[in-house]
């Protein structure tokens, strides 16, 4: 969320520049930006620093944990490629027939 300090900066600012003969309601215009800016702030959808930073360093890990997993699936798949082709050797390879004594 966007700091606090920030948004009443912003209102004074806003407030300030209201003329001088009307200054006896700056406070009041002032109160309402701060409401105003706080409720449209709060419906847009930001996150914490803190909090994208937690989440990216989320991503990173599981980005990790990915290709960890796919390099696995990798040498799984070589492992199965070579067993299934030394089963169909052994399927094709001569074998002597029990008619042969």
């Amino acid at each position: 969320m966007i700091d606090p300090k920030k948004i009443e900066e912003i209102a004074k600012q806003i407030g300030n520049a209201i003329p001088p003969q009307v200054r006896q309601f700056a406070d009041d215009v002032e109160a309402k930006v701060k409401q105003v800016l706080q409720a449209k702030l709060a419906d847009l959808d930001f996150v914490s620093r803190e909090e994208f930073d937690v989440q990216r360093q989320v991503l990173l890990r599981t980005r990790e944990k990915v290709e960890q997993m796919e390099q696995q699936l990798a040498v799984l798949l070589a492992e199965k490629n070579t067993a299934s082709e030394k089963i169909q050797q052994f399927d094709t390879a001569e074998l002597p027939s029990s008619d042969q004594k």
